[in-house]
């Protein structure tokens, strides 16, 4: 096609179509099982294998939890569970669902299958080394899994891992193969993110189609980018972390081991700091926070717009607070470490990064408000999750605002009111996003809705429910109840209540766990027996549901690349036909319509 067949592509009178940054790649098609699934290079497929992998190690650390919860409650029905084992469970759920889990499902999952449809490219620009990718995460994956049949069993050091604990004799996995291959997994997964990392960035810089300028492109694409790039310069911290404290393990060096004595015997080591390893950890650890929930924030934008039928408010703000979101994210680690000791300033700065960070926070917050002020809401089960997402975030984040303050937080520390303030942030939120998107590109993925009324069943039981498991947490820890305790004994400080309480929580995390296996129920029925789905069947207006084959097959867009003329949020436009205005409808066929200069 020549420039002049793109002339009517300008909503003003001097805009220009710039030509494509890359040129079309020739891409390998699928001929075999092996090609299709073990050899793919096609990033939708490889986007459903992080999926299916992220969710079934998810659903181990799932079964941990319930584990933990039961020894807690009722310490007598599993009289197999020891103190070593129940360390060993916390460790392994913490570090699966945060790194194995959420981490690889929102950039390796929707990451893969939503960019390239979303900026209309064909593929990812280095589609083997996308390929590659997944493979080394899988491998990951294997190694982590490993560690359970060790002699030994995993490490049981706290999914924080922190030195010297980590690989002292007397920690559960701290002196056999279990630490190990616990760092060595993070290591591979460093390295199999890295590479996926780079080839969304350059796809994003690179490969968007006509007419696709940055300030067109949806806020999910925005949040994966952006949390990319956090994970890009975060990681290196973790890897480093765990190279450096592997070889404190097996070559007995001293970065983060001190002189110390085990069991009555000098060990070897001498002059390392473990506060170091905290810095490095967390200098990742808080990223991690934002790696997770910006590619959530992007997608409940996305939701909320769509299912309100409204055009996103302020988008340009919602952008640059989702940059300004991950440009502080990396000025905020410390406040994790308020008792380690560190100098008072340096608690007075990290208290202020603290509260500086919540500003963009919560402008987001305020603008998904004001987009579904007057909307003509839609509650399907995507609206539903979104919206859940919103007051669970909210209710999340006012918390951490409590831990963010040096005074409030100390008293706090290590009881159960971080463990709430951490699972509604970075636990329920962003699962609900999950949900949420699931629920929405099922269409899209598999031609078929899921089952509206399982749906609903499964929102409600998992929204309450959540609240049932991590609200009277919060009391929990304004008691006094520490975290990470094995059994809980009456004491003169902590009330006898605690323990029925304790109970309710543990009853409320099992039927909200049991109805996550009705939701998996749904999604293989449905795939093949669910009612078929139109083509975009919500109305959206972003280039994933103008593909030319609904599923989209490889190469995504048929003959042509779509030409973009808009942004992606022409929702109930004055004059237009219908509520939606697709990115790829040209001003010639809505002559009618008052559409905004993007």
């Amino acid at each position: 096609m020549t420039a002049d067949s793109y002339e009517d592509v300008a909503v003003g009178k001097n805009d220009q179509i710039p030509a494509l940054e890359v040129q079309p790649q020739d891409l390998y098609h699928a001929k075999s099982f092996w090609t299709r699934w073990i050899f793919c290079q096609d990033a939708k497929v490889i986007g459903i294998q992080y999926a299916i992998t992220a969710v079934s190690i998810g659903l181990v650390a799932m079964v941990l939890s319930w584990m933990m919860r039961l020894q807690l409650s009722f310490p007598e029905l599993v009289p197999f569970l020891g103190p070593a084992d129940y360390y060993q469970f916390v460790t392994m759920h913490g570090m699966i669902m945060v790194i194995y889990l959420l981490t690889a499902l929102f950039l390796g999952g929707f990451g893969n299958y939503l960019i390239p449809l979303m900026v209309g490219a064909r593929d990812m620009v280095f589609p083997y080394v996308n390929m590659v990718s997944f493979w080394v995460y899988f491998l990951a994956v294997l190694v982590l899994v490993a560690s359970f049949f060790v002699p030994g069993g995993p490490t049981g050091a706290g999914w924080t891992l922190y030195p010297p604990q980590a690989i002292t004799s007397g920690t559960p996995g701290g002196d056999g193969l279990g630490i190990v291959l616990m760092l060595i997994s993070l290591s591979i997964f460093v390295v199999g993110f890295t590479m996926g990392g780079l080839n969304y960035v350059i796809t994003i810089l690179q490969a968007r189609t006509r007419g696709m300028t940055l300030m067109r492109m949806p806020l999910t694409v925005w949040g994966i980018f952006t949390a990319t790039i956090l994970a890009l310069f975060a990681f290196p911290a973790l890897i480093v972390s765990c190279i450096m404290m592997t070889l404190d393990s097996l070559l007995g060096t001293s970065f983060f081991m001190p002189a110390i004595v085990e069991f009555g015997v000098q060990s070897e080591h001498s002059g390392g700091s473990p506060i170091l390893f905290q810095h490095l950890f967390w200098f990742f650890g808080h990223p991690e926070v934002y790696i997770v929930a910006l590619p959530a924030f992007g997608i409940v934008s996305d939701l909320i717009s769509v299912h309100a039928r409204k055009n996103i408010f302020g988008y340009r703000m919602m952008v640059w607070a989702i940059v300004i979101i991950g440009a502080l994210s990396f000025v905020v680690w410390a406040h994790h470490m308020y008792v380690s000791g560190m100098n008072p300033w340096f608690g007075f700065f990290f208290a202020t990064t603290t509260l500086i960070i919540a500003i963009p926070t919560a402008l987001k917050v305020y603008n998904w408000v004001i987009t579904l002020w007057r909307g003509n809401i839609r509650l399907t089960t995507p609206m539903l999750f979104a919206l859940a997402f919103i007051v669970t975030f909210v209710n999340g984040g006012i918390t951490g605002l409590f831990l963010g303050n040096v005074i409030v937080d100390v008293p706090l520390s290590d009881t159960y009111f971080v463990v709430a303030h951490f699972h509604m942030v970075m636990g329920i939120a962003p699962v609900l996003v999950v949900f949420g998107a699931i629920y929405h590109w099922f269409p899209l993925i598999t031609g078929r809705y899921l089952h509206e009324g399982m749906g609903k069943f499964h929102f409600w039981v998992t929204f309450l429910g959540s609240y049932l498991i991590y609200f009277p947490m919060h009391y929990l820890g304004f008691v006094g109840v520490p975290r990470r305790y094995y059994e809980m004994y009456e004491s003169p400080y902590i009330a006898a209540s605690t323990i029925s309480l304790n109970q309710f929580i543990t009853i409320a995390a099992l039927a909200v766990g049991f109805t996550q296996l009705l939701f998996l129920y749904n999604i293989i029925t449905s795939a093949k027996l669910g009612k078929k789905a139109e083509r975009n069947p919500w109305g959206a207006c972003s280039l994933e549901w103008q593909t030319a084959d609904v599923p989209a097959t490889h190469g995504n867009f048929g003959k042509e690349l779509p030409v973009v003329y808009r942004w992606a949020y022409d929702f109930s436009v004055p004059g237009a036909k219908e509520d939606f205005i697709p990115q790829n409808v040209p001003p010639s066929e809505v002559p009618d319509a008052e559409v905004v200069k993007t």
